[in-house]
């Protein structure tokens, strides 16, 4: 493998397509291995341009293979697709990625660092939950319009008028309940949302 140049990885959980090229942009190899197989084989892998798509667990492996000597790239999908030979598979994606890594005006997804990814972690948990209580304020906005119930769109109006309408006599003991429900998970959104700001905003703080 002296004569390598450039990897390209299409990256799994449990199963990672490799696509081996020279100097020249010839095939030199093409394997498919599982996740401890691919680790022992890029353990012995001769420095090179290491090349794989950017997506999940793609800045791990971009960390890795830099700190073994390798020059790691990141390539946005659409930028790998065009260089695809025939149909969607693994190997040909990790064919399309090493062919993609050789072209001089690429461009790259930066590799973020893990305090970098630490922080990313909590905006997007963040953005799950917000997206969560939207979707059980709305939920529940539509089961109680059907018992001629309508609160205004926003989410202190919601909260504000909660209360009341636990106790409001035009709905059942059931709806009631679960109301009361309803209730008990939003204060337990909201409480993370709470954490989530003010983790991000103590790093905001200490950058």
């Amino acid at each position: 493998m002296d004569q390598l140049t450039t990897v390209g990885i299409d990256l799994a959980k449990d199963v990672f397509a490799i696509c081996v090229l020279d100097a020249t942009g010839a095939v030199l190899q093409r394997r498919v291995l599982r996740r401890e197989a691919f680790i022992r084989w890029a353990e012995q892998l001769s420095p090179c341009r290491v090349a794989m798509e950017a997506c999940g667990s793609s800045h791990h492996w971009g960390r890795w293979f830099a700190a073994r000597g390798h020059t790691a790239r990141l390539i946005p999908a659409e930028f790998v697709r065009p260089f695809r030979p025939g149909g969607k598979n693994d190997a040909a994606d990790a064919e399309a990625i090493a062919v993609a890594a050789r072209q001089p005006t690429m461009r790259y997804v930066a590799i973020k660092s893990v305090e970098q990814q630490a922080i990313l972690a909590w905006h997007s948990v963040r953005n799950g939950w917000q997206e969560e209580r939207t979707a059980l304020l709305n939920r529940t906005r539509g089961l109680l319009a059907e018992f001629g119930v309508v609160i205004a769109r926003s989410a202190d109006r919601f909260f504000s008028a909660l209360p009341i309408l636990i106790e409001d006599a035009r709905l059942p003991d059931p709806v009631q309940a679960m109301l009361l429900e309803v209730r008990e998970q939003l204060a337990a959104l909201n409480l993370r949302l709470a954490r989530c700001d003010q983790q991000i905003a103590t790093h905001a703080r200490s950058s």
